[in-house]
């Protein structure tokens, strides 16, 4: 059991907010946890059934529209219940104790921000806050002097095994992938994958966003500029090994040829818990391994032929300024644009790289401003890169 803290969910309606709320349910809820506000998107009803269970003080909606269903939802409960953008940001600098940060997309760079200059020890599972503005992320946790626990499974992982007394002996980071549904198809089979084909992920229960981001292996190179951004190694030194089983959720090398790995079933639970009872660790309701079960544990290189996307994302790493940032912002438009059907799958990391030969990426971002301004600029040309290859091609 985890000593009584206050907690702010950003994006609870999403796949990693309602794993984050089973486990303050497993945790005692309303009686361990001091729930400050829950945030969601557009589903009103879920939003308002999950600040009943767990006594939030505020739910916060980002939809406007659905302010009034909240409202009625949440009708003489006690239960403050607003929307629109200004409200996210002040749920989100509540000051509570720990700020789960888990909106989906460069959307949530701003939410995660107000959170960290407030105070609230950042849960971080909104890899493009750091994807997208990693310098101002931390400029802002050390003014704020909290810090950052990484929810991501991989970097939750490395967070755990990574000796920060022995950082200078570090060798290598391996961030594991599953590979994706896409894992052991062709280009040619990928040319006809459909969106239903491709958020059915084969080990991981996620959102669609996200779901589409590992098949195409876009969030594997969020990863590496996740990672990058967040601990004490060069960036040569990150590696990334396909993992199908997703058992080994990453690793960390030592000069001495020692590897350190976090293993656990694939399950997001387990981060999220390990993240909300930081230092200390509490108990997730989550399957135990099965060693003699599992029998075996199986391992292969990226191929960046079939996924471009990794050997996009460490060209924008190396490039840095707002080059990742741009890379995202471009990611976002063509992903949308295939889940509406209106890009076949292979042309999502040839709409992002066409942008990124074209975005003058500059210098690092002074302020959040900036960040806004190359993500706009950058999915503006993503929009005109597939109305140009739209034409060629009709």
């Amino acid at each position: 059991m985890v000593a009584r803290r206050s907690v702010c969910v950003l994006g609870s309606t999403g796949s990693v907010g309602r794993s984050t709320l089973d486990v303050i349910a497993a945790h005692g809820g309303a009686e361990t946890w001091d729930v400050q506000a829950l945030t969601g998107g557009s589903n009103a009803a879920l939003l308002a059934e999950q600040a009943r269970a767990v006594g939030a003080k505020r739910a916060v909606i980002q939809n406007e529209g659905a302010l009034p269903t909240l409202r009625e939802a949440l009708a003489g409960t006690g239960i403050e219940a607003a929307a629109g953008d200004a409200a996210l940001l002040e749920a989100a600098g509540c000051g509570a104790d720990v700020c789960l940060s888990a909106i989906a997309g460069a959307a949530g760079l701003a939410p995660t921000l107000a959170a960290i200059r407030a105070g609230s020890t950042l849960a971080l599972a909104n890899k493009e806050s750091m994807v997208c503005a990693g310098g101002l992320v931390r400029q802002a946790v050390e003014k704020a002097g909290t810090r950052i626990l990484p929810v991501d499974s991989e970097h939750s992982a490395i967070f755990q095994v990574l000796e920060e007394r022995h950082s200078e002996a570090i060798d290598r980071i391996v961030l594991t992938a599953s590979g994706g549904p896409f894992r052991a198809f062709s280009l040619e089979q990928m040319r006809t994958v459909t969106p239903e084909d491709a958020i059915a992920h084969p080990q991981w229960s996620m959102g669609v966003a996200i779901s589409l981001d590992s098949a195409t292996m876009f969030n594997k190179g969020l990863e590496l500029i996740e990672a990058d951004q967040l601990f004490p190694v060069a960036s040569h030194k990150i590696e990334i090994l396909v993992h199908p089983q997703s058992i080994i959720h990453s690793m960390v090398g030592y000069l001495d040829g020692s590897i350190l790995a976090q293993l656990g079933t694939p399950d997001m639970r387990t981060p999220i818990a390990y993240a909300l009872g930081w230092p200390k660790r509490v108990d997730a309701p989550v399957e135990r391994l099965d060693f003699v079960a599992l029998s075996r544990l199986d391992f292969e290189a990226p191929d960046e032929a079939r996924f471009p996307a990794l050997r996009i994302a460490r060209e924008a790493m190396e490039a840095g300024g707002l080059a990742p940032c741009a890379m995202n912002g471009a990611k976002e438009v063509a992903a949308e644009a295939f889940l509406a059907r209106r890009i076949p799958f292979l042309e999502i990391a040839v709409v992002v790289e066409c942008v990124m030969e074209t975005f003058d990426h500059g210098p690092a971002a002074a302020s959040l401003d900036d960040v806004i301004a190359a993500d706009q600029g950058a999915r503006t040309l993503a929009r005109e890169v597939m109305q140009r290859r739209a034409r060629q091609f009709a």
